[in-house]
């Protein structure tokens, strides 16, 4: 019944019957991955569609030069796989950057929960429709925008992705998760001695604080927003 619950609250499966969950309960088995854990590769086969139920998954790939380049970050709820991007995917790794509960559906059950649930199959197409809008963001910026214009996306992303309730209390949005300067340099495809003194920079302008060494930023969610409007 837990996991019936988690399901409904998910947005590509809320509104479907008890009923239907709990089908659907059936066919989508858990799986607990320490830290570390390659959960999809080019070389495994593919679950076509995975829901992280706890934890965190970095998305990447490599590039010519067999660097990573960091694709996505995803927390609880978010789903990837094959069938999440019009197999954009299927070069991707997807790695646990802590220990997490995922959640596998194969094809077949899949695309049979689709073709019998019209509602289903028009929030699907809005997932994926939003996640390509998100590549083809990163991808410009990528391409055509500085290191600091990538790295204020990235926060920008980050901070909706994992301080999502945080606007209401204030300006102020604590990142509910913690990356290294390293991981923030690969995510922007840059190094380590790059990002660093563009960070600091952002502390200094009032964008990001840190109350500790070891503690996650926070992000000042309208000096962020006016920085990267300047930046275009």
């Amino acid at each position: 019944m837990e996991m019936i619950k988690y399901l409904s609250r998910l947005d590509l499966f809320h509104g479907l019957s008890e009923e239907e969950l709990l089908q659907l309960n059936h066919v989508t088995p858990l799986e607990i991955c320490n830290k570390g854990t390659v959960v999809a590769s080019p070389h495994m086969e593919p679950k076509v569609l995975y829901i992280v139920k706890s934890g965190k998954v970095r998305l990447y790939k490599l590039t010519a030069g067999g660097k990573e380049l960091t694709l996505d970050i995803l927390g609880a709820g978010h789903l990837f796989g094959e069938m999440t991007s019009f197999h954009t995917e299927a070069a991707m790794f997807a790695v646990t950057m802590e220990d997490s509960v995922i959640c596998e559906i194969e094809s077949r059950q899949f695309r049979r929960l689709i073709s019998e649930q019209p509602d289903l199959a028009f929030k699907y197409i809005e997932l994926v429709t939003g996640r390509l809008k998100e590549m083809e963001e990163l991808l410009e910026y990528m391409a055509y925008g500085s290191v600091r214009q990538r790295l204020l996306f990235l926060l920008q992303k980050l901070a909706a992705k994992f301080s999502p309730d945080s606007q209401a209390a204030g300006e102020w949005a604590p990142l509910e998760i913690e990356l290294t300067h390293h991981e923030l340099a690969t995510m922007t495809g840059s190094i380590r001695e790059t990002v660093t003194p563009i960070l600091n920079q952002l502390v200094s302008e009032g964008v990001l604080r840190k109350e500790g060494a070891r503690k996650p930023y926070s992000i000042h969610r309208s000096r962020l927003e006016a920085a990267l409007a300047v930046c275009k």
